[in-house]
């Protein structure tokens, strides 16, 4: 008997004109494309990883509470190790989220902001509210309870400091939401250690808070995927349903660990990225034609005059790779992470001769 196999019919509906997240990978270019530290690893702290990993036992599976890496989590927060729970980067532990409480449901946005969220809503059957922020990106505080309150949404989430925008929310506007509402308030905090004020003073007083962590940034961690929430035990009791049990490998574990335990080489490190941050943001805004917008973050997003993508690709056929966010909410907008200050000179450089020859 001939059959003829596809698995496009056998997929979900939901998902028939869904395109899978791509992030772009290019050898030889200056990346400064994903907000990552542009440091490198501390060699120092490396060998100390190495050193502690040479004990384990990778034939075993990691301890699927992680409790030493929450315990060196609890000292850096300042939330207890119960309050804590740990992801194989911030993406898994947001799709927790969408399918812990999303499924079938909605969640509310304040947008623009960053892509994923809608992403694993999709993925988890979980519809999204955008609700748009203003013209100098801040929230729209009224907006989200508003959403809030219909019965068919359960969560609201707010990056602060935002991405791509970078700027971040007052305290006093999330708490006001907070206090309005019985959903669960979602707080990305993944560029915390660069501004912008943390919400983890507000954990103790409102169960329906949560907040997101990532190793990925100030840590340079990105490659090993380690990223956590803090939250009250009912939300976390909800979320261990749906985590898979060994979720965070134990290299990944015991490297986190070790971070923790060399806090001051990173904070030299985020100092540097704030010092250069500022550098770049002048250099910007002195380009002829170009906006840059301020940022609590390891980023900038700035506007010219041109296309995003004719500027995003001008870059790239230069050796720069940024990121082009442009949509309808932000024309002509594209965003850059802050890198060593070669890199940023240059980069630097290389956009003004984009733009100076694709505008002639």
């Amino acid at each position: 008997m001939n059959r003829t196999f596809n698995a496009s019919a056998l997929a979900r509906l939901d998902l028939k004109d869904f395109i899978p997240y791509d992030a772009p990978y290019y050898q030889d270019v200056i990346k400064l494309d994903a907000n990552e530290n542009p440091y490198g690893f501390p060699p120092e702290v490396l060998v100390k990883i190495y050193r502690a990993a040479s004990s384990l036992d990778i034939s075993r599976y990691p301890d699927p509470g992680a409790k030493i890496l929450r315990e060196r989590l609890a000292d850096y927060t300042g939330v207890n190790p119960d309050n804590i729970m740990v992801g194989n980067g911030s993406d898994e532990i947001i799709l927790n989220l969408m399918l812990a409480f999303g499924s079938g449901a909605k969640f509310a946005v304040a947008a623009p902001t960053f892509s994923m969220y809608g992403e694993h809503a999709r993925i988890a059957g979980c519809a999204k509210i955008e609700v748009p922020r203003s013209s100098d990106f801040e929230i729209d505080a009224s907006g989200l309870k508003s959403a809030a309150s219909l019965p068919e949404v359960k969560m609201v989430i707010i990056c602060s400091p935002n991405s791509p925008t970078g700027n971040a929310t007052p305290l006093a506007s999330i708490e006001n939401i907070l206090g309005d509402t019985s959903k669960i308030i979602v707080v990305d905090e993944a560029y915390n250690e660069f501004g912008g004020e943390s919400c983890v003073p507000l954990l103790s007083r409102y169960p329906n808070l949560v907040i997101l962590r990532t190793f990925s940034k100030a840590f340079g961690l990105a490659g090993l995927r380690v990223g956590y929430l803090l939250a009250g035990r009912p939300v976390i009791n909800e979320l261990l349903k749906v985590k898979q049990p060994y979720n965070l490998n134990v290299f990944s574990q015991t490297a986190a660990s070790v971070v923790m335990e060399n806090l001051p080489v990173f904070r030299e490190r985020v100092a540097r990225i704030l010092e250069e941050r500022e550098v770049l943001f002048a250099e910007l805004a002195a380009l002829p034609g170009v906006e840059a917008f301020s940022s609590q973050a390891n980023f900038i997003m700035f506007k010219t005059p041109l296309p995003a993508e004719k500027i995003y690709r001008g870059l790239l056929t230069r050796g720069v790779l940024i990121r082009n966010v442009e949509s309808i909410s932000l024309p002509r907008c594209l965003r850059v992470t802050v890198g060593t200050a070669e890199e940023n000179r240059a980069f630097i450089k290389q956009l003004g001769d984009v733009l100076k020859n694709c505008a002639a």
